[in-house]
């Protein structure tokens, strides 16, 4: 059956029911918000279409046949199911829900996340479960189709029908263990931080970045004793050695971020860069086709409050 029968077949549906309803050509006309001529002539299509007369004339009413009496409450029946398909969703019973959300995110993103999510889905849904990946899926394919529900990030990368949220905008701090000769004495200067031992993170194993890039417009260089793929990593590498890692942090002023919990719980110090880097903006991405589906609106507004829980405090 083609899309135009289809449509024909739930307006006449519609039409039969408010008709046996009404009993009443004019009545049912007005309840439909159509004329009495045009209700007039569905009647007639509805006559041909189940071969029957429906409603037949009795003095000044109309009454029902014994077959629109045996349809009626099935025509009824169509019709709700026809509403309930083609209203807004409801709500989503959260406490019924059992399903597995798939994150693609950096490991230290992930460690500010998984602590949250877990703790609002054992308030709200706990039927729920998070895998979390690392960032070895090209975004927008594996968010098109499915493999991923959302990315959260520095999302730079993203197909023009990705939905983009960005949540919070960050500063990067040099990160020492206490006692380290840069955290000690005068403020830490360019010079100075040039000088110390330094470890980089990059998943591609790049020894530079925008920090090179701010030092050498000083004619300063930094020495990069090691590249590690994991923030994690090389947080617990700085806390175990003098080597420096930047590690990202609230801008002044504002409470201190989710994503620098595992810097401090390693004992490591921050310390102001001085030199004009880039901001960080953390968000999230998601494909269009999940926007209105309630379950992942509920996790969106999970990593929302979970990476801005410090703010609302």
């Amino acid at each position: 059956m083609d899309s135009s029968r289809s449509a024909l077949d739930a307006n006449l549906a519609v039409a039969l029911d408010a008709l046996l309803t009404e009993q009443s050509v004019t009545r049912a006309a007005a309840r439909l918000r159509t004329s009495p001529a045009a209700m007039s002539r569905t009647l007639a299509r509805l006559r041909r279409t189940l071969q029957d007369p429906l409603l037949v004339r009795a003095g000044q009413t109309m009454v029902p046949t014994p077959r629109a009496l045996a349809v009626r409450d099935e025509a009824a029946a169509v019709v709700r199911r026809l509403g309930a398909l083609l209203s807004p969703a409801g709500d989503t019973d959260l406490s019924t829900l059992r399903t597995t959300f798939t994150l693609q995110a950096a490991d230290l993103v992930g460690a500010a996340l998984a602590p949250g999510l877990l703790n609002l889905a054992g308030q709200e849904a706990p039927g729920l479960s998070f895998r979390f990946l690392a960032e070895e899926l090209e975004a927008g394919p594996a968010l098109r189709d499915g493999r991923i529900d959302l990315e959260v990030g520095s999302i730079d990368h993203v197909d023009p029908e990705t939905q983009v949220e960005e949540l919070v905008t960050l500063r990067m701090a040099a990160a020492v263990r206490p006692g380290h000769p840069l955290a000690a004495g005068e403020p830490l200067d360019a010079a100075r931080l040039a000088a110390a031992e330094h470890v980089v993170v990059s998943r591609r194993g790049r020894f530079t970045g925008p920090l090179d890039t701010a030092l050498a417009e000083r004619n300063l260089y930094r020495r990069v004793t090691a590249v590690l793929p994991s923030h994690l990593a090389a947080m617990a590498l700085a806390a175990r050695s003098d080597v420096v890692v930047l590690v990202p942090a609230a801008l002044p002023g504002e409470p201190e971020s989710p994503l620098t919990h595992d810097a401090t719980a390693a004992g490591l110090r921050l310390l102001d860069i001085p030199l004009p880097l880039p901001p960080l903006t953390i968000g999230m991405a998601w494909h269009p086709r999940q926007a209105a589906d309630g379950a992942h609106r509920w996790l969106r507004d999970a990593v929302r409050r979970t990476l801005r829980a410090s703010e609302a405090t």
